[in-house]
């Protein structure tokens, strides 16, 4: 009989931990939704120069929430995984209160609907014209 190995308290532990830090939280879908409003969106995309964050505040992704250092790496940011991801996150309407309601059974359920999304630099030059 060989010996007992010793007993592995915490060993799938770090992916939960890493899952609930607040260090590195960004905005939820639904907080993202509110940006994207017209009134809103331009207000995050012409802000005034921070220099407290990347970039001084002015290379802003609105579908991420996230400030980037110039603009060559918000534009390589537009063609990667991760914003294509978020897109794709953002193409279904967030969750509401009704929607909550429906599924305790105070109305009959509704499929979310389908919300179209363009990334931030198409909008951008559809402005300028």
């Amino acid at each position: 009989m060989g010996r007992l190995s010793r007993k592995k308290q915490h060993k799938g532990d770090k992916p939960l931990k890493e899952k609930y830090r607040t260090k590195r939280k960004t905005k939820d879908l639904d907080e993202i939704h509110e940006d994207m409003k017209p009134a809103k969106s331009q207000k995050l995309l012409n802000q005034e120069a921070d220099f407290d964050k990347p970039g001084a505040g002015q290379f802003y992704c609105l579908h991420c929430a996230k400030y980037f250092i110039n603009e060559t790496s918000l534009k390589t940011h537009f063609k990667s995984k991760p914003h294509k991801r978020r897109l794709k996150a953002l193409s279904i309407e967030p969750y509401t209160i009704e929607e909550a309601e429906r599924a305790a059974g105070m109305g009959s359920y509704k499929r979310p609907e389908k919300v179209t999304v363009e990334t931030q630099s198409a909008i951008m030059e559809t402005d300028n014209t």
